[in-house]
């Protein structure tokens, strides 16, 4: 994860530490996952799969909502989002 210090400049420290709460909070997260599964971990893979393609659609549907000299530089358009993902 690279973060912004102090100056707006970017520091990748932290992928080499990551943060103690974050870290807690993720392992928390995984966690409910799984017991919202029944405890089986490779059905809370496949829900977190189904979820991440729905918000995904969700994205790729307001990006094509959004004019295109407002989003200039600020998304990746369609076409390049779903290049990356084939590549």
């Amino acid at each position: 994860m690279t973060r912004r210090n102090e100056t707006g400049t970017q520091s990748d420290e932290s992928c080499l530490r990551p943060d103690r709460a974050l870290e807690s909070d993720l392992e928390l997260a995984a966690n409910e996952a799984i017991a919202a599964c029944g405890g089986d971990a490779r059905e809370a893979v496949k829900a977190l799969i189904v979820a991440n393609d729905f918000l995904e659609a969700q994205l790729d549907a307001l990006r094509k909502k959004v004019s295109t000299g407002y989003a200039r530089g600020r998304l990746p358009g369609a076409r390049q989002h779903k290049d990356e993902a084939d590549g």
